[in-house]
Formats: C-alpha cells, sequence, structure tokens
C-alpha cells in the first residue's frame, strides 16, 4: 500500500485513513520512527507501557529474585 502525505511548515502532517486502519491506530497512541542508513523510515506504534509488562515472567511458587542475585 502507497500513499502521500503532505509535511507542514511546523513539520507535520497527518497519517492517511488507510495507515491508521491498517495499523489500528487510536488516538493517544505513541508512533517511534526509525530512520535507516539507506533513507528508509520505520515506523512503529507504540501502546504498550514498560509498566503493563510487570509481573510478566512471574510463575506462580517462584520466589521472586532480587537485583543482587541477578548481577552475580
Amino acid at each position: 500500500m502507497t500513499t502521500a502525505a503532505t509535511l507542514t511548515s511546523k513539520g507535520q502532517t497527518t497519517i492517511p485513513k488507510e495507515i491508521r486502519d491498517g495499523l489500528g491506530m487510536k488516538p493517544g497512541d505513541r508512533i517511534s520512527f526509525t530512520l535507516m542508513p539507506d533513507g528508509t523510515v520505520i515506523m512503529r506504534v507504540k501502546r504498550k507501557s514498560v509498566m503493563k509488562l510487570a509481573g510478566a515472567l512471574h510463575k506462580k511458587g517462584r520466589k521472586p529474585v532480587s537485583i543482587e542475585q541477578l548481577s552475580r
């Protein structure tokens, strides 16, 4: 899918509706841009907070490991 957008004098643009819909973007979503050496730009939608990952690796019955134990 190829679509075009215009850059304003303030450096702003609108992401075309087809792209927003294709990515499932919603108001408030964060976007990151990565410039690759060949001039390609990768745009990623950031929906998850790091805080939402807290406890993701927890297993029932396992004791927490301290930072000191991890660095050994």
